[in-house]
């Protein structure tokens, strides 16, 4: 039987390759050449294969512009690939750009009930998790402000906070282990490693190789686009450094 919660299918992605526009003059002298030029595109990955199984913990190392984010975001379904298919079996909960789709003028509280039936609940379960989310985000009374009176700091922690009390079933990361203060930063580790290791299926994406190891069982090197290679995280990352 086939565990597998994530699989990635001959994927390939590209985007237009942006260019200045020509004046009139430049236009017409360089007609033909602007019409080649106009349909160039940079391929993000090109021919991407692998899979992940339910519970398994995989970390995506890579120098930026490899195509990390890239991948993260077909994953998430906000990017739809070029050929090839991407597979996703479960409830996704993005730990991407914390907060992004939180209302300024909405108070702690409103955004928290919006935020938590986008990641997949119930108006109900937010609610009964409500006490909850804010005590782990420490907000205080600040929760019933507009979330645009919040720091950059607090905004993240509420987001943080909805994210992890939301029953996620696969978690996606871009380097947000740093969320926060220093304790918060610790409390915020702590409940992610209980997440993955209670058996939520996680790609992490991230330049902190240390981190990669300690908490992936797996690990994923990109390069221009493909993977470099698969396999055991101590065993990559030392790949990968000797190469940088």
């Amino acid at each position: 039987m086939n565990s597998s919660t994530i699989k990635i299918a001959d994927i390939w992605k590209s985007f237009p390759v942006e260019r200045d526009r020509p004046g009139f003059k430049e236009f017409i002298v360089s007609f033909p050449k602007f019409l080649k030029q106009n349909n160039d595109v940079f391929w993000a990955l090109k021919g991407i294969n692998f899979s992940v199984d339910k519970g398994e913990c995989v970390g995506v190392i890579g120098r930026n512009g490899a195509g990390k984010s890239t991948l993260l975001s077909l994953l998430l379904g906000s990017l739809l690939p070029t050929k090839g298919k991407v597979t996703v079996h479960g409830k996704k909960t993005p730990l991407l750009e914390l907060g992004s789709g939180f209302h300024g003028d909405l108070t702690g509280i409103e955004n928290t009930l919006i935020n938590g039936v986008l990641l997949g609940l119930t108006k109900e379960e937010v609610l009964e998790r409500m006490e909850d989310i804010i005590n782990f985000s420490e907000l205080g009374d600040f929760i019933r402000m507009p979330v645009r009176t919040y720091s950059s700091g607090m905004y993240m922690r509420l987001a943080f906070s909805v994210a992890i009390h939301s029953d996620p079933e696969i978690l996606l990361i871009d380097e947000i282990l740093s969320v926060g203060d220093e304790s918060f930063q610790k409390k915020s580790g702590e409940a992610l490693m209980g997440l993955i290791k209670g058996g939520v299926t996680t790609v992490y994406v991230s330049h902190n190789l240390e981190a990669v190891k300690k908490i992936c069982a797996r690990a994923v090197w990109l390069e221009h686009g493909e993977i470099k290679e698969d396999g055991n995280p101590n065993k990559v990352i030392k790949n990968y450094l000797t190469c940088l």
